[in-house]
């Protein structure tokens, strides 16, 4: 780690987090209508179950259906991501393998095995097992799925910060001293809830979509109604369990990656008593003057917002951009050192580290030796400011992060919105209902003969198709999360520990361009074959017409 890759060509960083990103962004848009598809299609088993009706097993296998055209895909992508961290950044891996293996190994010999063994019961054993067993089946396909991603994210969350490990000066390696640490971290924790729970939202938006497509189409008009029930119900749960699980991401992002959070909030300089932006203007084309700027440009915030969001406290103090680079000291009297402090410690750190080699292979007295070791282990905190140049490259892209922080709020207030609609409407919740169908009408969006004899399946056209252009919002606004969890720590690929630089493969950058636009070309073609299999299959629909 003393001299590591930092001649490494420009480019082969550049494209090697372009294919990264690539593979991860492909990658997930295949998982999480995996993940919210498969408390569906459980639900809606669990109801054959129960009742025994025809009805019900046919609209689970219907469901089955496009969430193992989808499942595939999936698997297809992330494999290919997990090879990544051997082929491009492989430094990455060597330095971190004892901790960073670990979830995913994991992941691939219990969570994958679940999910292959138990979804081959679920297709082919409808008529060769007891109905029981064939239920346990569906609901142990779908956790397969979520452990997997639960191992995944623990992988992600260890990076965003990094607990439960140790460096070892003598192999070079951080290695892992508490796995219980690494595995039930708060942000592993906090992360999975949020990210998994937010997927069920795009499970029901499919859901609801492909129904409502049906009701436009004048078919399988059974099967839609009861399907915008139940996912209508998943849905709003997991909007409102999304916006709370939020609000608890925040608050870990503000402890262990401050940085992240002001160039989220645009926030140039902090303090007490400190908003949440509603609105402000951004320049999305280039990184804004945040050195000479008091606040982003036609800011209007939601007062101590921001200071409730990250401490629980309405005069709680935040540091902004400036503060965190210049260094500060809260009310409680913690100082933070400066960004140049921190370099200089990183830098002393990674002295003493190749002071302790040398020394160990030249014979060097005790003494000397674990004076060296107290310097780096003082220093180690910091280690990873040391391969850090200026400190403005600690600052990450204040427009991505920014925009696609309100992008992911702006969506999930619609989604609320829209699912409690659906559940209001569709079950005809007395008084309510009534209250709400007036309303769409004196707005224009119901016409006034409906309102007293409503059917969700006698709406306009129109209702229909914006159901249907949610799907790709819902996508967009979760593709967004994953900007602000990558974005906003950068330049780290471990949290203060390791930047990007250090971490990548020692490749011609050529290679990896060559590689990025075979998986483009790949993924695409991926992408599109999915989609048609889907639309084939719901234009098809379950096969019966009632």
């Amino acid at each position: 780690m003393t001299n590591l890759l930092l001649n490494i060509d420009a480019g082969t960083i550049d494209w090697s987090r372009a294919q990264f990103a690539l593979t991860a962004i492909y990658h997930w848009l295949f998982v999480p209508l995996t993940l919210g598809l498969a408390v569906i299609m459980g639900i809606m088993e669990t109801i054959y179950y129960r009742t025994g009706e025809s009805f019900w097993r046919d609209v689970a296998k219907f469901w089955q259906k496009l969430f193992g055209i989808n499942f595939a895909m999936g698997v297809a992508t992330g494999i290919i991501l997990e090879f990544e961290f051997g082929t491009n950044w492989s430094n990455y891996s060597w330095f971190v393998g004892d901790i960073f293996g670990a979830p995913l190994a994991i992941e691939g010999i219990i969570a994958f095995f679940m999910e292959s063994t138990f979804v081959a019961v679920m297709y082919f054993g409808w008529k060769k097992v007891s109905r029981g067993f064939h239920l346990a089946s569906t609901w142990l396909t779908g956790l397969g799925a979520t452990i997997s991603a639960w191992w995944i994210l623990v992988a992600n969350a260890w990076m965003q910060c990094p607990v439960g490990c140790e460096f070892n000066p003598d192999t070079m390696r951080n290695e892992m001293v508490s796995f219980l640490q690494v595995a039930l971290s708060p942000f592993a924790i906090g992360k999975f809830c949020h990210t998994v729970i937010s997927a069920w939202i795009i499970g029901a938006v499919f859901v609801v979509a492909v129904s409502c497509w049906y009701l436009w189409k004048k078919r399988e008009v059974r099967l839609a109604k009861e399907s915008i029930k139940i996912a209508g119900i998943v849905g709003l749960v997991a909007s409102l369990g999304a916006a709370f699980t939020g609000h608890i991401s925040g608050q870990q992002v503000a402890k262990a990656q401050p940085m992240k959070l002001a160039a989220m909030e645009a926030l140039y300089n902090g303090g007490t008593d400190q908003g949440l932006t509603a609105v402000a203007w951004v320049s999305p084309f280039g990184q804004p003057d945040y050195q000479n700027e008091e606040e982003a440009q036609l800011k209007i915030d939601m007062p101590y917002a921001l200071s409730i969001m990250a401490t629980d406290d309405p005069h709680g103090f935040v540091p902004g951009i400036n503060d965190i680079l210049k260094g500060y000291t809260t009310p409680d009297g913690h100082v933070e050192p400066s960004v140049d402090e921190k370099i200089a410690r990183g830098k002393l750190a990674i002295s003493a580290l190749a002071d302790y080699r040398k020394g160990k292979k030249n014979g060097a007295d005790e003494a000397t030796l674990n004076a060296q070791l107290s310097t780096l282990k003082e220093n180690m905190p910091y280690f990873g400011y040391g391969y850090i140049k200026d400190k403005r490259d600690i600052v990450p892209s204040i427009p991505i992060n920014f925009w696609a922080f309100r992008v992911m709020v702006g969506m999930g207030c619609v989604f609320i919105l829209f699912f409690a609609a659906i559940v209001l409407l569709a079950f005809k919740i007395p008084y309510v209902s009534v209250i709400v169908r007036r309303l769409l009408a004196a707005v224009g969006l119901l016409p006034e003969t409906e309102t007293d004899s409503y059917d969700i399946a006698r709406l306009p056209a129109w209702h229909y198709m914006v159901a249907i252009a949610l799907v790709p919002l819902a996508y967009i606004a979760s593709e967004s999360g994953w900007l602000v969890a990558e974005f906003g720590r950068q330049p780290w690929t471990i949290q203060d520990m390791m930047p990007t630089w250090v971490a990548v493969s020692d490749l011609h950058s050529s290679s990896v361009m060559l590689t990025f636009f075979i998986f483009l070309v790949l993924f695409t073609v991926l992408l599109g074959v999915e989609i048609n299999i889907l639309l084939k299959q719901i234009k098809k629909g379950p096969g019966y017409s009632k």
